[in-house]
Order: structure tokens, then C-alpha cells, then sequence
């Protein structure tokens, strides 16, 4: 079976850049380009030459490397088609439903709107990955800059329906402040209490908390939970409609 090979690096303040290759076909992509500098050092280090940007969202942290890698590489930027006027250098345009071959592996592309109007996520069902860009973190989901809590829970909805091994990778290292939030909402989620002093202690050692799996988010992610008993009586909102109590939970978070 062919192999999709992941080199995960920092890079910016908080970010994350991904590089996935597809060594049967000599593919690489870079999912976003926060920082060209970094992409291409982390390039280097493996001996990969870049062919694909596969772009989340139109955000500078996400594309700010986009027209640099590929004025030297000569990559095919793919991104959203709800965005494709704000994403530099883009070529290919896709949206919910689409698929987009990368080698030996097929991206499924959902719309994912909430933090930006046109936010778009990739799956690779033969790889068990997903990209959510900045939708869904580890503990955490995005600030809801273009939309409201409805179309923002939505999105988050059809990552949470993807089979529990997923592996997520998400944009930003914002675990340990996503724990120390969610333990004020869940605080008797047996899970999420062991899951908080699990992360205290990488982030000590300086490990990185993405990527994380779909299963281990849908037992401790507050913002996956609004169907949870406890964070339901502690909002007091017991007969509210799902959306309704992640919104309360999001606007919480944005208030912390």
C-alpha cells in the first residue's frame, strides 16, 4: 500500500506547516504556507521538492509563504473556490464535495465556513488524515470571524462524523490554554482531567500537541460536546439545541 509521509514543523508564533509526500509519485505538498522560510527549511531537511500548496483558508498566517514557494518551485496552489480572490497565487479551485487526487491519494473537501466565510478542510479516507486548517484544534476549535455559531457548529459537524481514527493537524499550538478553558466547562470529564496533565507535561518538554485523533477529541473537546449532560446543566441550558450550546460555549472561550 502506498505510504503518505507527514513532516510536521513550527513555524511563525504558534503555528504549524505540514509537508505530506507521496514518495511513489515524488509529490510534495505543503498544507498552507504560513512562512516560506520554514517551509523551505523543513523541505530541505527531508530532501522533498515542493509541488502542491493545499490551502485551508485565505488567512496571512496560512498563505503569507504562498507567492514566494512559488516563484522558486513552481507548486500548483490549490485552496477554496469561496476564496480564490484572496488566496495568492491559487490555480485550482475546490469546494464541498470535491475530490482532488495527490498521487496515490484522494483529498474529499468539505466547506468548512465559521472562521472565514470560504474555510475548506481536507480528508484522505485511504490515509486517515484530516487537515482542518484553523476549524477544529486539539482541545479547540477557531474564533468565529465570518459567521455565527450555527454555520460554525455545522462545520464542525461534518469533521465529527469522520471515522473516530482520523488523525487531525490542525494550524495552531493552542492546547494547553484550549485544557486549562474546557476544564472550566467539563470539570467532572474524567478524559479531559487526565488529558490536561497529559499535555501540561509535553508542553513542558516541549512537545507538540497536534496532530491529535478524531476519537480522543469527541471524549474532551468541550466545543465537539454540546450534547454533554454536564456542560449542558453548567450553561444551564438543558433543552437548548446543539449549535445553541456550542455558540455559548465558543462566545465563553472568546470572553476567557
Amino acid at each position: 500500500m502506498p505510504n503518505l509521509e507527514i513532516h510536521q514543523f513550527p513555524c511563525l508564533s504558534d503555528n504549524y506547516g505540514v509537508l505530506i509526500h507521496d514518495a511513489e509519485n515524488n509529490l510534495t505538498a505543503s498544507i498552507d504556507a504560513p512562512e516560506a522560510s520554514a517551509v523551505k527549511q523543513a523541505l530541505a531537511e527531508k530532501g522533498w521538492t515542493l509541488t502542491h500548496i493545499l490551502t485551508t483558508h485565505y488567512h496571512a498566517d496560512h498563505t503569507g509563504g504562498n507567492l514566494e514557494l512559488k516563484g522558486e518551485t513552481g507548486c500548483t496552489i490549490v485552496g477554496p473556490r469561496a476564496e480564490a480572490d484572496r488566496v495568492p497565487g491559487i490555480d485550482v479551485l475546490l469546494g464541498d464535495g470535491d475530490s482532488y487526487d495527490f498521487g496515490a491519494f484522494t483529498a474529499k473537501v468539505f466547506d468548512t465556513p465559521g472562521h472565514t466565510a470560504g474555510h475548506i478542510t481536507y480528508w484522505f479516507p485511504k490515509a486517515s488524515l484530516c487537515f482542518a486548517g484553523d476549524t477544529l484544534f486539539t482541545l479547540g476549535c477557531g474564533r468565529v470571524f465570518e459567521g455565527d455559531a450555527q454555520t460554525m457548529w455545522t462545520s464542525l459537524s461534518k469533521i465529527r462524523a469522520l471515522p473516530p481514527e482520523t488523525v487531525v493537524y490542525s494550524g495552531h499550538e493552542y492546547t494547553q490554554s484550549n485544557a486549562a478553558f474546557a476544564l472550566t466547562v467539563e470539570p467532572g470529564n474524567a478524559a479531559l482531567q487526565a488529558r490536561a496533565q497529559e499535555i501540561s507535561e509535553m508542553r513542558a518538554k516541549g512537545e507538540p500537541t497536534v496532530p491529535t485523533t478524531l476519537s480522543r477529541e469527541l471524549e474532551t473537546n468541550v466545543f465537539l460536546r454540546p450534547d454533554s449532560a454536564e456542560i449542558r446543566t453548567n450553561l444551564g441550558m438543558e433543552d437548548a439545541e446543539d449549535y445553541e450550546v456550542f455558540g455559548a460555549v465558543r462566545a465563553a472561550k472568546d470572553n476567557a
